[in-house]
């Protein structure tokens, strides 16, 4: 593929350039920009099975892009999503005008065992130093999260979020509990399973969606019911962002005749 503009069809990105993911574009419902400071990742449970951004890394890495030249390990990983940190994209959120709603990590997970912990505080400054932005920071090792969480100042435009697929990961949750941010959110995200009986103490936000490509499976509408009902139960926001399907519009986003975008606010004070 040449250099140039081309069109994307997964998600989160509605384009990319030679030079990688157009980082203030998203195709992402519940967000409006992305940013990568770091890059690639390793599957640790069944959500990761059909990971989107493994298979854009490898297609990334032959477009020749600088920050996918890293080889992961093939078991876990794959072509261009080794598990590689920029710090030269720390200061790229600094150029932005506008205020955006801003995906962290789009393309990796921050809390990687790899990722220092000095490196992390450095993209939590940047974070700081931009308060006119919303930082969304979602991660599937909740445990590393709230085991470095205590070194780590959250301004308040941080919401911090975990992913859930199945009932085997609940345990998440709990991790994210004890995280000081001033949301803390849930991607149940390819959901895989019922999550009957969800305790949503403490959680500012539920975002629900089925998996999407040729090898995607299929999502019942029966769990994404249950867990819209405890949502509202709980007096938590709740946003459905797709059922899924060889693409990720395939199947729409309507449930039950109407879509549900939910969204905490957003807070405008700023930790200093």
């Amino acid at each position: 593929m040449t250099a140039g503009v081309t069109s994307c069809a997964r998600p989160p990105f509605c384009k990319v350039r030679s030079g990688g993911p157009l980082s203030d574009r998203s195709s992402i419902e519940w967000t409006e920009a992305t940013w990568n400071p770091s890059t690639g990742c390793d599957r640790i449970s069944p959500g990761c099975d059909n990971c989107y951004a493994l298979t854009l890394a490898k297609r990334l890495k032959a477009m020749g892009s600088a920050k996918y030249q890293t080889d992961g390990d093939p078991r876990t990983s794959g072509p261009g999503f080794g598990l590689a940190i920029h710090p030269d994209s720390l200061d790229v959120p600094r150029h932005w005008r506008q205020p955006r709603v801003v995906f962290v990590n789009s393309m990796s997970d921050l809390f990687h065992a790899r990722v220092p912990l000095d490196f992390v505080q450095q993209v939590v400054q940047t974070m700081r130093d931009t308060p006119q932005h919303t930082y969304q920071l979602l991660t599937k090792r909740a445990r590393r999260l709230r085991l470095l969480s205590s070194r780590i100042e959250w301004p308040n435009n941080a919401w911090v979020g975990t992913s859930v697929e199945s009932a085997d990961e609940l345990h998440r949750i709990d991790d994210l509990r004890q995280v000081e941010a001033a949301v803390r959110f849930l991607s149940l995200e390819p959901l895989l399973g019922p999550l009957p009986d969800l305790d949503l103490t403490g959680i500012g936000w539920v975002i629900v969606g089925g998996e999407s490509g040729p090898r995607a499976r299929p999502m019942d509408v029966g769990w994404v019911r249950e867990i819209r009902d405890q949502a509202i139960a709980q007096r938590v926001p709740f946003f459905f962002k797709q059922w899924g399907g060889r693409t990720p519009k395939a199947g729409g986003r309507d449930l039950d005749g109407r879509t549900w975008d939910g969204m905490p606010e957003r807070s405008g004070r700023i930790a200093v």
